[in-house]
């Protein structure tokens, strides 16, 4: 399979859609630079940023280079891995280490970017919103416009808003418009806030191969047990690295969440309609973006549902064509595979490619 040309327009069957494919203003990275030189800064944006703004090493400058562009270089490396369509999003920690006023104006920004990319290559490209979520009214107005004017395909969240999380409240506005433009919100990773990071920082766990998900992960726990799905039931949340572990703990997730509701342990949260497992089967969709692992992505088609697992690539942090062909070997017959690298997008993203091969020939 290694070394097997790979080619988009779907003559294999289907098309491939990368569903979590990060892009960066140029801007946004030298205002990024500039919160680096702060005193007090975060200490998860400082590991995270400080590496991959001030690294000399051959990988973060590639992706530094990258994550800013939106036209010849992307499309070169699109071309070489065999993915049809990326959907855009603006990359972690986005708009959610800045000021609301300033957030706000990155955010207008970066969506008019994206959606400047997407006209000029419609049939290459899609994108989601982002939004400074510290001021709701703000952000309801800038995912109207990002949805209604410019075309966007959903909201990004690029995991906790400094320190706070979307079960609370305050961003109740925001849930109820993507929930009203059935837009579904990517719940995307960046480190872990203060109160957590400290023990993964020490051991270089703060990151992709550890903090990510361990922080994201209990993101979307908090908005199920919180009660998010409940007063939002038709909320769509996206989350990738095959949901962040937890379709792995679904067993224990429902058994102990159980236990706490018969014993009214925890006063803040509600009784829920659900369990944990029928709130991601229901609610959650998951992306393969980091994890090109045959076992673990047949495992998650298993308990969560072949209409729940999309393909991802994570461009430009992880970009490796050979996970392509390993997505392609999956044990699956020609329909299947369709099901997961094209029409389960075009469902949760409400993606017109009609005009692309004329969706895989379909």
């Amino acid at each position: 399979m290694a070394g097997t040309p790979l080619t988009t327009g779907g003559e294999v069957g289907y098309l491939r859609i990368a569903t979590e494919e990060a892009y960066a203003p140029a801007e946004m990275l030298d205002l990024y630079r500039e919160l680096l030189d702060e005193p007090d800064i975060d200490p998860g944006f400082a590991s995270l940023m400080g590496f991959y703004l001030r690294s000399d090493a051959e990988r973060p400058a590639a992706v530094r280079r990258k994550l800013a562009d939106l036209g010849e270089e992307r499309l070169a490396d699109m071309d070489a891995a065999g993915v049809d369509h990326a959907i855009l999003a603006l990359t972690a920690p986005g708009t959610q280490v800045f000021d609301p006023a300033r957030a706000r104006d990155v955010a207008r920004l970066a969506n008019e970017r994206i959606a400047e990319a997407c006209r000029a290559h419609p049939d290459r490209f899609s994108g989601l919103a982002a939004v400074g979520f510290e001021d709701a009214p703000s952000a309801v107005a800038e995912l109207e416009r990002g949805v209604k004017e410019l075309g966007l395909k959903g909201l990004v969240c690029n995991s906790h808003i400094r320190g706070h999380y979307l079960d609370e409240e305050r961003f109740y506005p925001i849930l109820e418009a993507a929930e009203a433009l059935d837009v579904p919100i990517y719940l995307h990773p960046q480190t872990p806030p203060r109160d957590m990071i400290r023990p993964m920082l020490e051991a270089g766990l703060d990151g992709a191969i550890f903090g990510f998900g361990v922080e994201t992960g209990m993101h979307l726990l908090r908005m199920i047990v919180r009660g998010v799905f409940d007063r939002f039931p038709g909320l769509r949340v996206v989350v990738g690295h095959l949901g962040e572990a937890l379709p792995f703990w679904l067993y224990r997730l429902d058994y102990m969440h159980a236990a706490q509701q018969r014993a009214a342990r925890y006063q803040g949260n509600p009784r829920l309609e659900l369990t944990v497992s029928e709130y991601l089967r229901r609610n959650v969709w998951v992306t393969t973006s980091g994890m090109a692992w045959a076992p673990a992505i047949m495992f998650c088609r298993e308990v969560l549902g072949p209409d729940r697992v999309m393909y991802a690539m994570d461009y430009p942090y992880e970009y490796v064509p050979d996970e392509v062909r390993a997505q392609d070997a999956l044990p699956l017959p020609l329909p299947e595979l369709r099901r997961f690298y094209e029409t389960n997008a075009i469902e949760v993203f409400r993606l017109d490619l009609t005009g692309t091969a004329e969706a895989a020939d379909g």
